[in-house]
């Protein structure tokens, strides 16, 4: 089973030659068992201790000195943030507030994997995604809002649920993120539970043709590329 931190399921490439090159940490992203083991070549430090010293560094340079509510949404709220820079200037940057969401990729018995085809208003077109949706709460577990976005979309029911990757949407502006399910064992339901202003078509796609679809330009949204190409990258390298 692959769970969160699992270097197959979260394979981060990390190099430096100092702490001043080791640039990719971030306040909040963890430490995977194996980083402990790490150690620079020129410092001599394990990668564990150059990242507390990088957010330390990162802290200090930039200082968010207000956050401002400008517009609560229905999903989002709008924000302007005043911040101090390295160099000292005081700046506005735009931040959008998200609860998270969940997306479930669902693979029937015979290979297939379930989409849904929705009208996205902000593309103006239809596009073909995996279920997905919301979370009802900050705090809801978001295997369960996978799950039930399953259900309430495509109506299966998921006999077996494995963690496969986490992603944020937009990080330079939205704190949106999304984590993703695979789902197999799946039973089908007598319909779909959908909201007043969902309408949804569900297919059944190939794996490779999923996969063209998006070498195409045909599949552009997010989570559903990173679901399909890593489903695709675990099942290649004999993962699943």
């Amino acid at each position: 089973m692959l769970r969160r931190g699992d270097s197959s399921a979260q394979d981060f490439a990390f190099t430096a030659k100092s702490v001043k090159t080791c640039k990719l940490s971030q306040k909040n992203l963890p430490l995977a068992e194996g980083d402990l083991k790490w150690t620079d070549s020129v410092t001599g430090k394990p990668k564990a201790e150059l990242l507390q010293e990088e957010r330390k560094m990162m802290s200090e340079e930039f200082k968010r000195l207000e956050r401002t509510l400008v517009q609560n949404g229905k999903i989002i709220d709008y924000y302007q943030d005043t911040v101090q820079v390295p160099n000292g200037n005081v700046v506005k940057w735009d931040f959008i507030g998200h609860k998270g969401a969940a997306a479930m990729l669902a693979v029937r018995e015979d290979g297939k994997l379930l989409m849904v085809r929705q009208w996205r208003n902000a593309l103006d077109r239809y596009t073909l995604e995996i279920p997905a949706g919301g979370l009802n709460s900050a705090e809801e577990p978001t295997e369960a809002a996978a799950i039930r976005e399953l259900e309430e979309e495509t109506g299966y029911i998921a006999g077996e649920v494995r963690f496969l990757l986490s992603i944020y949407t937009t990080v330079a502006f939205c704190n949106e993120k999304i984590d993703i399910y695979l789902a197999r064992d799946l039973k089908r339901q007598e319909s779909q539970h959908l909201d007043e202003d969902e309408f949804i078509d569900v297919r059944a796609c190939e794996l490779d043709e999923l996969v063209q679809m998006i070498y195409d330009g045909k599949i552009e949204d997010s989570k559903t590329v990173s679901a399909i190409m890593t489903y695709k990258a675990l099942l290649t390298d004999g993962k699943l």
